[in-house]
């Protein structure tokens, strides 16, 4: 049989530490073995006040549709779809319905409904009358009737402009609005046709960064009158601060405090989640995210990252099933190829690994959560023991014993060496199938061979 692992501190240290660390947590901020963050997180008078509960609205379907060599096959996209239903999350933007048959959106609401039937689905990129009979008639719940910016500008955005142009046709002949009084009348008149065909009507006010107050409120009252169930802010470029998305939120639920208001913040400086938190504290209704961000831009606010904000920090709750966070950061990267940095938030694969130095893997025999603010188990994630250039024994000893050996101190420092001494040569780190090679060659012998 193998050595005990040296052991650092006694167990009476151990329960004073653990002892010290627990005195300075609070209940809600701390949840054993889930979570220890700041209670200051929860003060209403530091953070302002938070609401109990955010809706959250996946758009990756829509959102990957701009992704460069994505193409999705039926089975990855019904595995995604699938997945996300099973993790609650609340309300589900399939990709556009333009193009698509009435059978082929319907198949879509079929695997959502049959799935959850409370689950809310909606059709997005509604320009025209022309698309608002096929969701209709599929069952979707919702569509997004999308309101352009600005006036005559506004044709920047219209597919019909660009398809006539490289007809060779003049795009002037169209019959679009002239001014931006014009697209907000258009939306009007298609949230009504919308809502006469038995649909919800979520209206995304494009690029609001762009809208004086003024505008703002004129574009609002024209859709909620034409009978609007939501307003939706989209932040296009990312260009609005947290405050500033989080005040325009605010001042739309002052003026019409009876419709929803949703957001759709852009991560361009790394603010999205944060716009999400301050949009939710002035009100908002609804916060629209991707699966790892997936946006053909900058990137949405993160799934996984918004749900762990909402709960673990400020204890507003989302619905969704936590554990499911890494399962649908992976089928994400399945459904688009496109994989997440290794340290992403809650779902990155070394996130919560810390270098792989010994005072580092070691603490978890005192506490599991003085580094990790949030559990690795929370959102699904699992961890590794990592050797580094900066691991010493105690964290090669792990390694060993997670690679199937019965480690001894003798093994375990030839072992290290070896290991070093093969990062120099390639400069490079080393696989677990190399590091139990190498092992292997140590001497450090299997827990299959102990006791031959």
């Amino acid at each position: 049989m193998g050595e005990s692992k040296p052991q650092i501190f006694t167990t009476r240290e151990q329960q004073s530490f653990r002892d010290e660390i627990n005195a300075a947590r609070v209940d809600g901020a701390h949840r054993p073995g889930e979570r220890s963050v700041s209670p200051l997180n929860r003060d209403p008078a530091v953070v302002g006040a938070m609401p109990a509960r955010v809706r959250l609205r996946d758009i990756t379907l829509r959102a990957i549709e701009a992704l460069p060599g994505v193409v999705l096959s039926g089975d990855a996209k019904s595995a995604y779809l699938r997945l996300l239903v099973e993790a609650h999350v609340p309300e589900i933007v399939t990709a556009g319905a333009r193009g698509r048959t009435v059978p082929e959106l319907a198949a879509d609401l079929e695997l959502i409904k049959s799935a959850d039937p409370a689950t809310r689905v909606t059709c997005p990129l509604v320009f025209t009358a022309a698309d608002l009979p096929g969701p209709a008639e599929a069952g979707y719940d919702a569509v997004q009737i999308w309101v352009p910016p600005w006036g005559r500008a506004s044709c920047l955005y219209e597919g019909g402009v660009h398809a006539t142009a490289w007809r060779g046709g003049d795009w002037r002949t169209l019959g679009l609005p002239e001014d931006r009084a014009g697209f907000v009348a258009r939306a009007a008149d298609l949230t009504k046709r919308a809502r006469d065909l038995g649909l919800q009507v979520t209206a995304p006010l494009l690029m609001v960064s762009f809208l004086s107050l003024d505008g703002l409120l004129e574009t609002c009252a024209e859709l909620v009158a034409a009978g609007v169930n939501e307003i939706a802010l989209f932040d296009g470029p990312g260009a609005m601060s947290p405050e500033a998305l989080g005040h325009l939120v605010g001042v739309t639920k002052q003026h019409f405090p009876d419709v929803g208001v949703g957001v759709h913040p852009h991560n361009t400086f790394g603010l999205s989640v944060a716009a999400a938190v301050a949009a939710a504290r002035a009100g908002a209704d609804c916060i629209e995210v991707s699966v790892n961000g997936y946006c053909g831009g900058p990137g949405n606010a993160d799934l996984a990252a918004a749900t762990a904000t909402f709960e673990a920090v400020y204890g507003v709750r989302t619905g969704i099933r936590h554990e499911l966070l890494k399962p649908l950061s992976r089928a994400g990267e399945e459904l688009t190829g496109y994989r997440i940095a290794y340290n992403h938030p809650i779902t990155g694969d070394r996130v919560y690994n810390w270098g792989g130095m010994d005072f580092m893997t070691q603490e978890v025999a005192v506490d599991r959560l003085p580094h990790n603010a949030i559990a690795p188990a929370w959102s699904g994630s699992v961890v590794g023991t990592p050797i580094t250039e900066v691991s010493g024994p105690f964290t090669m000893w792990d390694m060993l014993t997670e690679l199937g050996f019965e480690p001894d101190r003798a093994g375990v420092e030839r072992t290290l060496e070896a290991v070093m001494a093969e990062f120099r040569r390639r400069g490079q780190l080393l696989t677990d199938t190399e590091i139990r090679d190498i092992a292997s060659g140590a001497q450090a012998a299997p827990a299959a061979e102990a006791g031959r």
